[in-house]
């Protein structure tokens, strides 16, 4: 193989009959030598898109250089050695264009194309192929498919292979979901066409009912619409004759109302009434002034009560040691406290040393008679000098004693309390006596004034309403009786107001009585009817509503009928329609009848194979895991189990370890091949790491069972594992090449 192939670049793989080992690290191109082989045999699917968590062959192996996909393989088969090669033309196309030459002559093989090169090489389609010979490790398990199944079909019956299962049943369900398939098919809309019609039918029955009887009842609506307009008639004959005699009462009351409306105005106008608004304008004066009197009684209130709380504040004031002065001298003098001339009295310094000196000559005396001699006994002198001293101090304690005591009396006398620290406390709130006398002096002199300007503007303002009162009405002197005056003047205007307003009333409704005049046409009545115009309007009005209501329904039926249809094509198109209802049933039921004959057929098949299919597996199995399983079955679907030897009890293949499963599909895999795949065509068998999972004894069985195999046909096993290389080590029977990425050949 030669091949251009996603990573593949010019590379070359030349493979032995029998066994080939081909040991290569992961990702130097193992699978891709794999999908080459099948691209080469069976083509590349140029239709196949890219979805998601799926790569299109085309787009997955294209060549990393850029450049287009190519491919040769040299092989050999039942035709003869054959050179197989595909290259691209187009790049829409990948590997589109195929050419088979027999080697060495380079004659073309006839009837071999790109489209039937594999099914031809090999005698199965790819479907088949990429079931049994063609095994990767992520695609171990057996999925159904129709290529297989026809496969199956041909080697248990008559040999035919254009025959499936799930072909023929997927097309009997397309006949069956075609006809019926819940609500949808031909049958259910045929069901709703039929019922439609039926439906329609029983509307054009009922449609031509309800029309009969609303023609009926608009008839009778009408006479009754005749027969109460000739009543009304009859209403408006005599509301004429009415009318006219309510035309001339009118007259008179206008001319009434209009005599005693100018007599008011003449009036008036006499005794110079003033006009609303000034009479307004006056009293809402009036009115203000209580508002401004309240405001000087409130006013003259809170004047009081300021001078009321002046005064006290001036008793405050007047009850405190320092009345009279100002804050300033009053902090000055509690400052420095007066020191008055009786603090001086006591004894004075004179007489201090007047008494010093009299105690000293006595004790000196004293002194003299006990020694006999005054300069020659210390003890004398002693005594003396000690009586000094203390005659001394004591006489200056008694002069501090009379001066403290004078001191306290003299600001007793004048603070009210002989404690110096106190006073400055005293002057600091003469301090806030003075501001809150001075603070109350100006509230008093702001109220005073306020006071005194709105009693001003009060007597101006009751002046200034006098003096227009007594223009109109001399005899106002105050304002009681100015307001009284105003009110007469108001009821005066208010009369002469609705005098007017009712003789224009009155001229109103008689110009409208005038204008509603109509001269009565034929018979007048001679009493009114006996029935009253609104409870014959009432009536007629609901008969005309109840006639239109039966016209507009009448019309409606009429055009129903029309959109329905005929009721005799309807009786045709059901009757055509029951028809073709039959015979869709009837064929519904033939494809169910057919479908579970195909059900029974393939039953019959699958018991013919599947026994085949498992034996063949269970010696392969049972090889590869040393003989721990004996037995292995398979339904139509391929799902499998295994059977533990001398346990009786199938385990399902997902109950299985990862290893033992692989082990499981490749058995299955490979007795597929042995039972499918035709013989005389040699399939190769392409592994592509299918022992990864395997331990070393079951690797071992495998490859045994694989070398046995080879001699029967050649089998290609990619390994990312040296064990295998390892295993066949000096083994001249088979292969073993080790591949690395990049290298072409090694």
């Amino acid at each position: 193989m030669t091949a251009t192939f996603g990573q593949l670049q010019g590379r070359v793989l030349e493979l032995r009959e029998g066994l080939n080992i081909l040991q290569s690290p992961n990702e130097s191109g193992k699978s891709t030598w794999c999908a080459f082989l099948a691209s080469m045999l069976y083509g590349i699917n140029s239709r196949e898109r890219d979805r998601a968590g799926f790569i299109a062959d085309k787009n997955r192996y294209a060549p990393w250089s850029g450049t287009t996909m190519s491919g040769r393989l040299d092989c050999a088969a039942e035709l003869g050695e054959l050179t197989l090669t595909r290259t691209t033309r187009r790049q829409s196309s990948p590997m589109g264009e195929f050419s088979a030459v027999y080697a060495g002559t380079g004659d073309p093989v006839p009837d071999l194309t790109g489209r039937t090169c594999g099914e031809t090489l090999l005698g199965v389609s790819r479907e088949v192929f990429e079931r049994s010979a063609f095994i990767r490790q992520s695609g171990l398990a057996v999925t159904q498919d129709a290529g297989l199944e026809r496969r199956i079909a041909a080697l248990i019956s008559a040999g035919e292979e254009d025959t499936s299962y799930s072909e023929a049943l997927e097309a009997l369900k397309k006949q069956l979901n075609r006809r019926r398939h819940n609500k949808t098919g031909l049958l259910p809309t045929l069901e709703t066409s039929l019922s439609e019609t039926e439906r329609q039918l029983t509307e054009v029955s009922d449609l031509e009912s309800r029309l009969a009887q609303v023609r009926t009842q608009v008839e009778s609506l009408s006479a009754q619409e005749a027969a109460l307009t000739e009543e009304l008639s009859i209403h408006d004959r005599w509301e004429a004759v009415q009318k006219r005699q309510a035309l001339s009462t009118a007259e008179s009351n206008a001319k009434a109302a209009e005599e005693r409306a100018s007599a008011l105005r003449r009036r008036a106008e006499e005794e110079r009434l003033p006009e609303n608004d000034t009479i307004g304008r006056l009293r809402g004066a009036i009115v203000n002034l209580q508002t401004v009197r309240k405001s000087v009684e409130k006013a003259r209130t809170e004047r009081d009560e300021a001078m009321k709380a002046l005064l006290k504040a001036e008793a405050n004031l007047g009850e405190s040691p320092f009345a009279g002065q100002s804050p300033d001298s009053a902090r000055k003098e509690a400052a420095a406290p007066p020191t008055p001339a009786d603090w001086r009295k006591g004894p004075s310094l004179l007489v201090i040393v007047l008494g010093t000196i009299a105690a000293f000559v006595l004790f000196y005396a004293a002194a003299v008679a006990l020694s006999g001699s005054p300069w020659q006994k210390p003890a004398s002198i002693g005594v003396l000098l000690a009586g000094l001293c203390i005659t001394y101090i004591l006489a200056g304690r008694l002069r501090r004693r009379a001066i403290q005591e004078g001191r306290d009396a003299a600001l007793t006398k004048r603070f009210g309390t002989a404690d110096a620290e106190a006073i400055q406390p005293m002057a600091d709130t003469y301090c806030k006596l003075c501001e809150a006398r001075d603070a109350a002096q100006e509230t008093a002199n702001a109220k005073t004034a306020t006071a005194d300007a709105l009693y001003a503007s009060l007597s101006s303002n009751e002046q200034g309403i006098l003096l227009e009162v007594r223009r109109f009405a001399p005899a106002a002197f105050d304002i009681p009786t100015a307001d009284s005056l105003l009110r007469a003047c108001a009821m005066r205007r208010k009369e002469l107001a609705e005098a007017e307003s009712a003789a224009r009333e009155a001229r109103l409704r008689a110009d409208l009585l005038a204008g509603q005049a109509v001269d009565a046409s034929g018979d007048c009545p001679s009493a009114p009817p006996e029935r009253s115009r609104e409870a014959v309007t009432a009536q007629l009005e609901q008969v005309r509503g109840q006639l239109a209501t039966a016209r507009s329904a009448a019309d409606q039926l009429t055009g129903r009928l029309h959109a329905v249809g005929d009721p005799v094509v309807l009786a045709s198109v059901r009757a055509e329609q029951m028809e073709e209802k039959e015979k869709l049933e009837g064929e519904y039921a033939a494809l169910q009848m057919a479908t579970e004959a195909l059900d029974a057929a393939n039953t019959t098949l699958q018991n013919r194979f599947s026994p085949a299919l498992g034996r063949r597996a269970a010696e392969i199995f049972s090889g590869l895991t040393g003989g721990r399983y004996d037995s292995v079955v398979l339904d139509r679907s391929f799902r499998l189990a295994a059977e533990p030897a001398g346990q009786g009890v199938y385990r399902e293949a997902v109950l299985l370890s990862a290893g033992a499963l692989d082990q499981l599909y490749l058995a299955v895999r490979l007795a597929i091949c042995d039972l499918v795949l035709p013989p005389e065509k040699n399939v190769p068998i392409v592994l592509d790491d299918a022992l990864a999972n395997f331990d070393d004894d079951r690797c071992a069985a495998a490859l045994r069972y694989l070398k046995e195999a080879a001699r029967k046909r050649q089998i290609l096993l990619f390994t990312c594992h040296s064990r295998e290389a390892d295993f066949f080590a000096g083994d001249r029977e088979v292969s073993v090449q080790r591949l690395t990425a990049g290298a072409e050949r090694v």
